[in-house]
């Protein structure tokens, strides 16, 4: 299914996508793939390196719309009614004594589209590991608003959602998606789901697939259920699904303030989305016969969504036509060459500062402050494109490379991140893969650019401002449960 022809085989100019790919980067967004597919044939595939299509990528939210299919399969199976009251299904994870009287009532299609009682919305609790338990039990004594009022994000009902998924198919909630629908669509081989800490399948944040799988789902959906002449789910649920079922007017942000369907968005010109933090998208406009993917980690950057789906609709949805364009080489072989040309976000500003000879070797002792840190050094090479930050936290030494102006790609040294299992800390030494950047902005003032690019995303910033025998470091992090040893202010000053 995934024949590639050029943008105007699909009824749009190569200059438009270019003139895409070319905004989003103007606008310092870390991006890292984008595709377009119109019809079962993709016109635009590009990763922006290290990534590249055979990459599993994090999906984030996206995964709870994959648990949504799942539960369609359920109730096509007859395992299950959506208007089932969801406490039906877990009598084993509610504690002695009465359920709040909302929540006992709530009913699996409004968890589905996110109309459930509230309070109940708390990712985990070290006291609960088994995140359906905490959903039940955290709240007893509160009064909740009754289900099926106002749509309120709620991602930890999706997570038991997921869990009611493995209870009634008896298996795990990848492979059931797996055997029932992924193996007939040919992808997802190398996908897989991180598990909770007591080992759910993580259905609310943890599907990891490249970008040819999402646009695979995405396309198996818009074809309302059928693949390859064959039907896999039903079209009735899937219409369900995609539909704009509840307002969601509450969201707050333009593109997916369309309605909500099943675990699915509804968007601008009728289409429908899965969403993940950090612009993990796939939207499809079925009226196009369009879909569009992609993936990012543009966490903490505010109006990120309408910046990269503002383009999309603007430039691509709005301007494509149902036949093809004349041929324009031209055009097409300036996209392919920008399209090679395409690398992860780096911080960028002056090449060199003429303090860096002055800095490069000399340690900084810190005074006490909430990361922990004790004292820092920065060793640059000779001709100061290269560097090196060497600190002491809790931990104990770390070094931290870096270039300027540049990526330099290796491993974050801070220890005891998850892995496999979300928020459980590990002790094996794994450690996640990053990509550091820096750069001068002042004649003393040096920031890098830190970004996680593993199973877990997410990115910090770390300023280092000297004077006088003096440095201030800012740090600031945007990432789940990880990096909070990496946020806060030090003042340190020359060792003698």
């Amino acid at each position: 299914m995934f024949e590639k022809i050029t943008p105007e085989a699909a009824g749009i100019s190569s200059a438009l996508v270019e003139k895409l790919l070319r905004k989003l980067n103007q606008r310092a967004l870390p991006m890292h793939s984008l595709l377009m597919m119109k019809g079962d044939k993709l016109f635009a595939e590009y990763y922006w390196s290290p990534f590249h299509k055979n990459r599993t990528h994090r999906a984030y939210s996206q995964t709870k719309s994959y648990t949504a299919v799942a539960i369609g399969l359920l109730e096509e199976d007859g395992k299950l009614s959506l208007d089932d009251p969801i406490s039906k299904y877990f009598p084993e994870k509610i504690h002695t004594g009465e359920l709040e009287p909302h929540l006992a009532k709530q009913t699996i299609r409004q968890m589905l589209t996110m109309t459930t009682v509230g309070e109940c919305a708390k990712w985990f609790d070290t006291n609960y590991p088994d995140r359906t338990e905490l959903y039940f039990n955290h709240n007893r004594n509160k009064l909740l608003r009754p289900a099926g009022t106002i749509w309120d994000y709620d991602s930890a009902g999706s997570q038991v959602l997921a869990n009611l998924c493995e209870k009634l198919s008896g298996m795990n909630l990848f492979d059931f998606l797996n055997e029932r629908i992924f193996k007939h669509l040919g992808t997802f081989k190398t996908a897989f789901m991180l598990k909770t800490r007591n080992g759910d399948a993580w259905g609310d944040s943890a599907m990891i697939c490249t970008p040819r799988d999402t646009v695979s789902f995405a396309r198996f959906v818009m074809n309302l259920g059928k693949w390859g002449g064959k039907r896999l789910l039903n079209e009735k649920y899937l219409r369900l699904a995609t539909s704009a079922a509840v307002d969601n007017t509450e969201y707050g942000f333009p593109v997916f303030m369309n309605g909500y369907g099943y675990q699915i968005w509804h968007t601008e010109m009728d289409g429908f989305a899965f969403y993940g933090m950090g612009s993990q998208y796939a939207i499809c406009i079925p009226s196009l016969d369009l879909i569009i993917a992609c993936n990012a980690d543009t966490q903490g950057y505010d109006q990120a969504n309408d910046v990269i789906l503002g383009y999309f609709f603007d430039l691509i949805a709005e301007n494509i036509k149902d036949t093809a364009l004349p041929a324009d080489p031209a055009a097409y072989k300036s996209l392919c060459e920008y399209g090679k040309s395409l690398k992860l976000y780096a911080i960028s500003g002056k090449e060199d500062s003429p303090m860096r000879p002055h800095l490069s070797g000399k340690v900084y002792e810190c005074y006490e402050n909430p990361m922990g840190w004790k004292h820092f050094s920065l060793d640059f090479s000779e001709d100061g494109s290269r560097g090196t930050l060497r600190y002491e936290n809790a931990q104990g030494k770390k070094e931290l490379p870096f270039r300027i102006n540049e990526n330099d790609f290796g491993y974050f040294p801070e220890l005891g991140y998850s892995d496999m299992q979300g928020g459980l800390r590990t002790a094996n030494g794994h450690l996640y893969r990053s990509a550091t950047s820096a750069a001068w902005k002042e004649d003393g003032k040096l920031i890098i650019k830190v970004q996680i690019i593993d199973k877990y995303f997410g990115n910090a910033i770390i300023v280092l401002a000297f004077r006088d025998g003096e440095a201030t470091v800012f740090m600031k992090k945007t990432a789940e449960d990880f990096l909070q040893s990496y946020a806060g202010v030090a003042v340190a000053r020359l060792k003698e």
